[in-house]
């Protein structure tokens, strides 16, 4: 039996190791540990790759959407409608800010927020949307736009899975007013460590961001702030693996479409479905069954990790027990919760354990059919 694991970081860390031991030796050497010019560097270097005038570094991808609602003025009664669909980070700094929030439900095949669905949420109370870059696939950005210029609405893309995804040739995070990224260490692009960042091309939304990240101002102190940083460390070791980045999201791409040639016609299997002009980045390689929860224990039992990638909608969480949905309110995220299965995909897996994996799962599905 092989062992596949879901993501291998160490086997991403052994082709540029003398990279980043060079990187994290200088940053010791020079005890550039809290803010430093590699935090500089790395913001100039984001903002670069995506085509923007601004990035603010912080913490974690789930400050950068806290840090940027409260720039954009979320105040106490504001909703903001967001998808049914993600990890919990978007929907919590929505009311960690003073908003409402506010679930929208997805399209079938990409897994991202329905624009048709949201126009149906847009009350005179509504001041933003989130759309979230689920799993590696841009959202339809044309009609949420759209949406949001015809109601004077903001713009925050939640692209902590989307690293140098495109929607009609645009990088995701360049479309809003501004958008989030995560660093964490599984990411497309991740640290060894929490971090993240807001883009932007709002000069002033960019200067408030910074202050507020940094107590309000250092020195001056022109508001009262919070402390979200990102350390010179991982700073270093995301200066160190950038200019890999492309070619770690063409591997990630052809792994995929090797997964969607083999499990072609597989027992009820549905596989990832991209968006008309859409760029898929593969953060995540998540396939649909009826089957799912007999399917990913045969995987376990044969070697092959794999994750639920959200096993359960966020309205239907303890969380949101006060704004009383049912599932008839989002049928299609209702639906996936129970479908959906993440299989391994990382840029060093080789076509031999993609090959393991489907193996398996066809084993799967040719004993199902005769039980």
């Amino acid at each position: 039996m092989i062992k596949i694991p879901f993501v291998d970081l160490y086997a991403q860390y052994l082709p540029i190791r003398e990279e980043i031991d060079a990187a994290i030796s200088t940053v010791i050497r020079e005890s550039a540990f809290i803010r430093s010019r590699f935090v500089d560097e790395f913001e100039v270097n984001w903002a670069r790759a995506l085509g923007l005038k601004h990035c603010v570094s912080c913490a974690n991808g789930t400050d950068a959407l806290y840090i940027a609602m409260r720039g954009l003025g979320v105040k106490s009664g504001d909703e903001v409608i967001t998808t049914a669909h993600t990890w919990i980070a978007t929907s919590e700094t929505i009311t960690q800010a003073g908003g409402r929030v506010v679930f929208c439900d997805t399209n079938n095949e990409t897994f991202t927020i329905d624009p048709i669905q949201i126009e149906r949420k847009i009350t005179p109370r509504t001041v933003g949307i989130i759309p979230v870059h689920l799993y590696g696939q841009p959202a339809d950005m044309d009609p949420i736009m759209e949406l949001a210029r015809k109601h004077n609405l903001w713009v925050i893309e939640d692209c902590a899975q989307a690293h140098l995804a495109e929607y009609k040739g645009q990088k995701v995070g360049t479309f809003g007013n501004a958008a989030s990224f995560s660093f964490y260490p599984g990411k497309n692009l991740g640290a060894y460590g929490d971090a993240g960042c807001i883009v932007t091309n709002d000069d002033r939304l960019a200067e408030w961001c910074a202050t507020f990240a940094r107590h309000g101002g250092k020195g001056d102190h022109v508001m009262e702030g919070i402390n979200s940083r990102m350390d010179g460390l991982q700073a270093a070791i995301l200066l160190a693996k950038l200019p890999h980045l492309l070619a770690w999201t063409e591997s990630r791409r052809r792994l995929a479409a090797r997964y969607n040639e083999l499990l072609k016609g597989v027992g009820d299997l549905i596989v990832p479905m991209v968006g008309t002009s859409r760029n898929h980045v593969y953060h995540l390689y998540v396939i649909r069954s009826d089957r799912r929860n007999a399917l990913r224990k045969h995987l376990t039992d044969n070697g092959v990790a794999t994750v639920l990638n959200y096993s359960k909608a966020l309205p239907f969480y303890p969380a949101y027990s006060y704004l009383g949905h049912k599932p008839i309110d989002f049928p299609v995220a209702y639906a996936h919760q129970s479908r959906i299965l993440s299989l391994p995909i990382y840029p060093e897996m080789s076509e031999e354990q993609i090959d393991y994996v489907v193996a398996q799962i066809h084993v799967f599905f040719r004993e199902a059919c005769c039980t």
